[in-house]
């Protein structure tokens, strides 16, 4: 599984961007955009919250190709050794039924990879927050 560890800031998007294509297997390239998107929505919140202001951080990127009941998916996996913080359970639902004036700034992103992905998990051990996000292969026609 190719991994990817960097220090937690937000320069290192870029980086994570040539990681992604790099690694990221034929089946799931039409995918490229939506995985980019997902990784910069969890990597910035890791980058800008899981660490005491004046800490430094890191966090490890992974990429597998796994099946489940016979479906292939990529997972894409951020840890990070900061606060404990599962997003799927502690992350603010947003309100959908507001217009755009209305709507406080953020707040969507945990929306928006539940729409993109196929799966998505959270797990806390010896100290790191493993995020997975999965996604099926696209078809070709």
């Amino acid at each position: 599984m190719p991994q990817l560890t960097l220090p937690a800031t937000l320069e290192q998007l870029a980086c994570v961007n040539e990681f992604l294509a790099a690694h990221t297997p034929e089946a799931y390239r039409g995918q490229k955009g939506t995985i980019e998107l997902v990784a910069e929505e969890l990597l910035v919140n890791v980058f800008s919250y899981a660490y005491p202001e004046g800490t430094e951080g890191k966090a490890e990127i992974g990429l597998r190709e796994v099946f489940f009941d016979g479906e292939p998916l990529l997972c894409f996996s951020v840890t990070d050794w900061g606060a404990p913080f599962n997003p799927f359970v502690e992350a603010p639902v947003p309100d959908l039924s507001l217009d755009t004036e209305s709507r406080p700034v953020g707040g969507l992103g945990i929306y928006l990879i539940r729409s993109v992905s196929k799966h998505q998990a959270y797990s806390r051990d010896e100290g790191a927050n493993t995020i997975e996000i999965y996604f099926g292969a696209v078809e070709r026609a």
